[in-house]
């Protein structure tokens, strides 16, 4: 093995080893990574039916316990890999723990992203289409305000195809299907240029561009007032206090929101996924730092940038905006239906956008800074595919992008053509983008502190740290957040799995997107197998050879 591979200067292909060009780049591409739909539907919707402020106690009490700890342990991996010459998730867990066999963990690492990009560049094209149909007036709900919900809900239900299995491609391909197109070509044509000149040029550029949009909506909002004399607790105040003071989920006592097992729930999977651990990503982005790159404030300021975004900006604008003009009481109806994340941003907010003044540019604005945070997303979940086909085959990245290309535009025509009521979406979204995060995050904090070594693995993350990690991180990454992950993934799974398992046993669709995930995960294992043999070939170098080297 040469000195240059070992020191983290050429790439396991002997290939110079891209690398983020600015510290600030690779700060706002992780941010990127984690802002999107989530950030600005998903969370105030989760707030709203938690307790509102009393959701933020256990939201804050898994950030510490959970997210950050678990951010700072993956940063620390991937930096670590990096400097070993390797950037994918296989490479990375068998130089962790130093046995072959611990690469098969990088299967969750490489298929998670892989599978999620498949129905999320889908998303990603409903916020451009929204976004265009905006920009030429092509929304129109009508003159009366008692159809608007209706008819907004229809034009949601034409768009995505919910009606029913192929209804995007009858009588001829409709509009969705060459924005899919369109967003699938900008995600690839970035990816190709690579980390710095692709993804990190973009996000330098897409997340100022976001916040602007962002705060001009949030602008408008704030300045909304009373827009209905006649409904005077329908204000800008009361629609934050809707959404920001504690209460209990039926008007009792916030402490009862509180002491409610589902309340700590829906915070710590809000939290755990807004941040993005647990999907292999930051594992990879941090592999291109170089060495003695500081990974704790960095990691830091990206989780606070997600913060921002999330709580300042999501939690500002969305269900505020939608109390003022329609009320709780309609928002709150049918369970909450009304804020969950695809309604309230694709059904909801339209008729809210309807009711305010400029209501078609605000709404412009608004589905185009979705889209720019679903791109910033969609980036990062193709990267640890590319990496691992790259270093793991030995091909370049005309033929990795290929073959991703290849496979995850089966995927998404999959999922495209079984859209009737997003079954193959959302079984998909399920096991990948939920039960599967949760199993690799634990699964990464076990191999971070109990076999590569918690204490190692402080001394990784204070290498070149601008921020001293305090002493206590290292008890509680090894202890506290693998117990606190499993408890809440065992209540999750009780709640969760019963329904989800009849589902799949009764119905069709369901039943085959659990096929086509079967199919992924046994074609990365197999490339990883492959890849496995290449590496030893090679002179694979682990962890525990570091530890030789150190004691020769």
């Amino acid at each position: 093995m040469s000195q240059d591979l070992q020191d983290g200067n050429t790439s396991a292909k002997g290939k110079p080893k891209e690398q983020w060009g600015t510290r600030l780049g690779v700060i706002l591409a992780v941010a990127g990574s984690a802002v999107g739909l989530g950030n600005f539907l998903r969370f105030p919707g989760q707030a709203a039916q938690n307790g509102g402020g009393a959701f933020m106690i256990p939201y804050f009490v898994a950030l510490i316990l959970v997210a950050i700890p678990i951010c700072w342990a993956e940063w620390s991996m991937g930096r670590f890999g990096g400097s070993k010459g390797y950037n994918s998730a296989p490479a990375i867990f068998g130089i962790l723990g130093g046995k072959p066999r611990y690469r098969y963990i990088g299967v969750l690492g490489v298929m998670i992203p892989m599978m999620i990009y498949m129905y999320y560049v889908l998303i990603e094209a409903w916020c451009l289409g929204y976004a265009w149909e905006y920009l030429k007036g092509g929304l129109d709900l009508g003159d009366n305000p008692s159809q608007f919900a209706s008819r907004s809900t229809e034009f949601y239900n034409t768009f995505v195809g919910q009606s029913a299995d192929g209804a995007l491609f009858t009588s001829g391909a409709k509009p969705l299907v060459y924005f899919a197109l369109a967003t699938f070509t900008i995600n690839f044509f970035l990816i190709f240029r690579g980390v710095s000149k692709g993804i990190e040029a973009f996000c330098v550029r897409a997340m100022p561009v976001m916040a602007i949009c962002a705060l001009i909506v949030l602008f408008r909002v704030l300045t909304l007032g009373t827009p209905d004399e006649t409904l005077p607790d329908q204000n800008v105040l009361t629609g934050l206090g809707f959404m920001w003071n504690p209460q209990g989920n039926d008007g009792s006592s916030w402490v009862t929101a509180l002491m409610n097992p589902g309340t700590w729930l829906a915070a710590t999977g809000q939290i755990f996924f807004s941040m993005s651990v647990g999907f292999g990503i930051i594992v990879n982005y941090a592999s291109y730092l170089k060495r003695n790159d500081d990974v704790v404030l960095s990691g830091l300021t990206a989780g606070a940038t997600n913060e921002f975004f999330e709580v300042c900006l999501g939690g500002l604008i969305t269900i505020p905006a939608a109390f003022i003009f329609l009320g709780g009481t309609y928002l709150l109806a049918d369970s909450g239906s009304k804020i969950g994340t695809f309604s309230l941003g694709f059904e909801t907010l339209p008729v809210v956008f309807e009711y305010m003044t400029g209501g078609r540019w605000f709404g412009f604005l608004w589905f185009f800074m979705l889209f720019l945070a679903a791109v910033t997303s969609s980036l990062s979940m193709l990267q640890p595919a590319i990496a691992f086909l790259e270093e793991g085959l030995g091909i370049g990245r005309r033929a990795s992008v290929t073959i991703l290309g290849l496979i995850t535009l089966f995927g998404s025509g999959f999922i495209l053509w079984f859209s009737g009521e997003s079954l193959a979406l959302g079984t998909i979204d399920f096991w990948v983008g939920t039960a599967f995060i949760f199993v690799l995050a634990m699964l990464e904090v076990i191999l971070f502190s109990w076999v590569f070594g918690v204490e190692r693995g402080y001394d990784e993350a204070m290498r070149g740290a601008e921020l001293k990690i305090p002493w206590i991180w290292k008890f509680v990454i090894k202890y506290i957040s693998p117990t606190y992950l499993l408890i809440i993934f065992i209540a999750w799974c009780w709640q969760n799995l019963p329904g989800q398992v009849e589902t799949i046993r009764t119905q069709t669709v369901p039943f085959l997107s659990m096929l086509v995930i079967a199919a992924v995960a046994i074609f990365v294992t197999i490339m990883i197998n492959v890849a496995s043999k290449r590496w030893d070939r090679q002179g694979f170098v682990s962890s525990d050879d570091e530890e030789m080297e150190k004691t020769s």
